[in-house]
């Protein structure tokens, strides 16, 4: 039998509208499974359901019928996301950023300026974000990412 890291069963995931008091499906019959290990993406057009999706599989938005399962010993904690934005702390340090996500510690921190020299932003760890350009903004939120181990 398959192990998977992650397996979602999707029947339904409804919006009511709020104004007009109707329910809309975003998504109907979906299933997802992603072994160990793998790299995924989704694509699709605007307004498929993209991001609804994502939010479901990182227990943004736990109001859908189906299941969600995690590879066993796996916490939801561990399911990274980048966003469409990136999301950062505006009143945090790129380096306070990425130990947002980590136990305090000493290890935490050489974890932390280990990933964001990786990602080439050894020169602004101390730097905000509205100091930043896009690309170093999305560098920072990938290392934020990568930070918590994801599986």
């Amino acid at each position: 039998m398959q192990q998977y890291a992650l397996e979602l069963i999707l029947k339904r995931k409804i919006f009511t509208a709020r104004t007009e008091g109707h329910d809309h499906i975003a998504l109907r019959d979906v299933t997802l499974q992603l072994p160990p290990g793998q790299f995924s993406c989704l694509i699709g057009p605007s307004g498929c359901g993209k991001s609804t999706l994502l939010n479901i599989i990182n227990g943004l938005d736990p109001q859908f019928e189906g299941t969600l399962k995690l590879a066993q010993g796996a916490a939801p904690a561990r399911v990274a996301t980048l966003f469409q934005t990136p999301r950062l702390m505006p009143w945090l340090t790129v380096l306070e950023n990425v130990l947002l996500v980590l136990p305090a510690g000493a290890d935490s921190r050489q974890r932390a300026v280990e990933l964001l020299n990786q990602m080439g932003l050894e020169a602004v760890l101390n730097a905000y974000p509205s100091r930043l350009s896009g690309g170093m903004q999305r560098r920072v939120a990938l290392a934020r990412a990568f930070a918590i181990r994801p599986q």
